[in-house]
């Protein structure tokens, strides 16, 4: 009962709107874990940004920080990342923001090429599957669009470093539908948080079975 409860009060709250828009001039950013989150679920950004009704569980997407982080790339042969890569520069931990298009995010690290461009270097705690989850490939175009608009740079390529499968190095091409996608999602994204818009929920049910929001999540 209590959680038929709670379902019928998030439901309530979906069909009048969680949260009153944004006044005017007040800028909302959405964030590159958002994103994440959105495309595993789009009812996680309702349900966190909307309700304020955080995630309790462990993280689904784990990140390297710290010490840990700096083991990793310490591993990552510096001479692999300079000849293979054609890195002539790096810069590390650079968080950037793009008022353009309201987000922002962190970017583990970001590879100056010998071509003139620049390409963003991700690090999982993950294994290599031999194929690139699409979360990874927005995640890696949305540093993508941050670093071009920073640095007045183009970028045309992505790395992510899967520490799980020997530190092994994979390589995305952006086109430019790509990153149309990219900027959709941010769009997609700040929507739900302006208006408090209730999205329909992701169409891959086995997400829902160990989903923190299961009880309250109605219309699954």
């Amino acid at each position: 009962m209590e959680t038929e409860a709670k379902a019928g009060a998030v439901h309530a709250q979906a069909q009048e709107g969680a949260r009153e828009p944004a006044p005017p001039g007040q800028e909302v950013f959405v964030t590159v874990s958002d994103a994440l989150e959105y495309l595993f679920c789009p009812r996680f950004i309702f349900f966190e940004r909307c309700l304020m009704i955080p995630e309790h569980q462990e993280r689904r997407y784990k990140v390297l920080k710290g010490r840990e982080l700096h083991e990793v790339r310490e591993k990552v042969n510096r001479d692999y990342v300079r000849k293979k890569l054609k890195c002539v520069r790096k810069d590390v931990s650079v968080y950037l923001t793009s008022h353009k298009h309201q987000f922002k995010g962190e970017v583990d690290e970001v590879l100056f090429l010998e071509d003139g461009t620049a390409a963003p270097l991700d690090y999982k705690f993950a294994e290599f599957k031999k194929t690139i989850y699409r979360t990874h490939k927005y995640q890696a175009a949305l540093y993508g669009l941050l670093i071009s608009e920073h640095f007045g740079v183009e970028v045309k390529k992505g790395f992510i470093c899967y520490t799980r499968s020997n530190n092994y190095v994979a390589e995305i091409d952006f086109r430019e539908k790509d990153y149309v996608v990219a900027k959709q999602i941010v769009r997609e994204i700040l929507r739900i948080i302006q208006k408090g818009y209730y999205p329909d929920g992701t169409r891959q049910k086995a997400r829902c079975v160990d989903c923190t929001y299961r009880n309250i999540c109605v219309q699954r």
